[in-house]
């Protein structure tokens, strides 16, 4: 047991520093540095060394009492600093995957909307044309199939499915809901803790971590927010804040596929799996008839 709580608290310790006490600190430093420089003085390095000296003659500064105090108080700030980021970062995750419930938010979604109608036409258009040229052996008709897989990418770009979500990463973690229900009948929602009981831990350890992985470019991308509130004393910082969202939102969408790929994939090799858990004859693949018939259980209908 000793041993055990001793790894805890290192492990804790570990995300503590990483997570909140690190970043916080460099933070701070970057806010120190905005207020001394300003806008007229921003690329004034002896400025800054003159305000170190300042600091290192000051009395206080051969104290030990006081040199603890500061100690404290800073990794205290740096805390402070790395838990409201941590709480700007769940926001912004809240707001990648919210629905839309607001005007602007309906307006994104709808504007998403006509920009992937507009582009299914224009796939399903040139994948007609790609057929009747190959049907009809004409020259071009590798020319027009290639433009049709162009089409099709595009398409996906904005979305696997149609929008229901003024952003992308919501409608890319929701969309395995849809497309499991065409394919299998079965409702993911309903099915999901039972799925998860039924995967290896393996699998859930790979899920676990996309997830973490959104949770920490949301967290990345508040970050960025931060940092672009330093411009308003010193404008390198909006540089450092530009790079480090952009860098974020990246993330944010390679994770949210990532675990969206994942979430479809376990109801592709394990949906069986539940259907038999579930006492269902599936002797070869999960077919909608039983999808169906494992989503009226789950359900516990009345």
């Amino acid at each position: 047991m000793t041993a055990f709580l001793n790894a805890l608290g290192g492990k804790l310790a570990e995300r503590w520093l990483a997570l909140l006490a690190i970043p916080g600190l460099v933070y701070l430093v970057a806010l120190a540095t905005a207020v001394t420089l300003g806008q007229r003085h921003w690329q004034d390095t002896g400025r800054l060394r003159e305000r170190l000296d300042a600091l290192a003659a000051a009395p206080g500064a051969h104290s030990a009492g006081v040199l603890a105090v500061v100690a404290v108080g800073v990794l205290a700030g740096a805390a402070l600093t790395g838990t409201g980021a941590q709480a700007l970062g769940a926001l912004v995750e809240r707001v990648w995957l919210t629905g839309p419930r607001g005007p602007v938010t309906r307006w994104l979604t709808t504007r998403r909307l006509r920009r992937w109608r507009a582009a299914d036409h224009a796939y399903r258009t040139a994948l007609v044309a790609a057929g009747r040229a190959r049907l009809g052996g004409a020259a071009d008709a590798d020319t027009l199939a290639d433009e049709a897989e162009a089409r099709y990418a595009r398409r996906n770009e904005i979305g696997l499915a149609a929008p229901r979500h003024p952003c992308w990463t919501g409608d890319r973690v929701t969309a395995p809901d849809r497309r499991v229900w065409r394919a299998y009948r079965v409702d993911l929602t309903v099915a999901w803790p039972h799925l998860w009981l039924l995967a290896p831990d393996s699998t859930r350890a790979e899920l676990g971590t996309a997830r973490d992985a959104l949770s920490a470019a949301a967290r990345l991308t508040a970050w960025g927010a931060a940092y672009l509130l330093l411009a308003v004393w010193w404008w390198p910082a909006a540089l450092v804040g530009v790079v480090t969202a952009a860098t974020g939102v990246v993330r944010g969408r390679t994770a949210a596929a990532s675990f969206a790929e994942l979430a479809e994939a376990l109801v592709d090799l394990h949906g069986k799996d539940l259907a038999q858990a579930l006492g269902l004859e599936c002797e070869g693949r999960l077919t909608p008839e039983t999808g169906e018939e494992v989503t009226r259980l789950l359900s516990k209908p009345d």
